[in-house]
């Protein structure tokens, strides 16, 4: 027989060692040590899509003030277009025609403006705001869009 084959009291309680589970305070010394680089790691990966969150931001907001640009140039293309139409099709002065427009602009601005209004009150967060709120009153406040009664 080859030596290869016979076990040694060594070779015996490596094996056992090698089916018996870590102790709870060798899990807890191996996480001891990883804990670090996981960290580390973790932080690392922060970083980077951080990083790469801001230049996407960036791109974002130089696209949208590109396509705002674009979208008023379009708008007043289409005006343009609109009073040369108002103006030599239906035979409106040209004054006429572009007081029309501004009317028209102005109606949709007012509309705008009033929605607007009406949004507002949303921004101070009523509804957290009451349940943060400490009052000796257990009564509920009215809604800030809601009328009083």
């Amino acid at each position: 027989m080859s030596e290869a084959f016979t076990d040694t009291p060594a070779d015996a309680a490596t094996a056992a060692n090698a089916a018996e589970p870590p102790s709870l305070l060798q899990q807890l010394q191996t996480l001891a040590h990883e804990l670090p680089k996981l960290v580390s790691d973790r932080v690392e990966l922060l970083s980077l899509e951080l990083q790469r969150a801001t230049q996407s931001l960036m791109q974002i907001v130089a696209l949208m003030v590109a396509i705002a640009i674009l979208g008023v140039t379009v708008w007043l293309t289409l005006w343009a277009a609109l009073i040369g139409l108002l103006v030599h099709a239906a035979g409106l002065p040209l004054l006429a025609a572009l007081l029309l427009s501004a009317g028209f602009n102005a109606v949709v601005i007012a509309i705008a403006v009033a929605r607007v209004r009406q949004l507002l009150p949303r921004l101070q967060l009523p509804a957290t705001r009451r349940h943060l709120t400490v009052s000796t009153d257990p009564s509920p406040e009215p809604r800030a869009d809601e009328p009083a009664r």
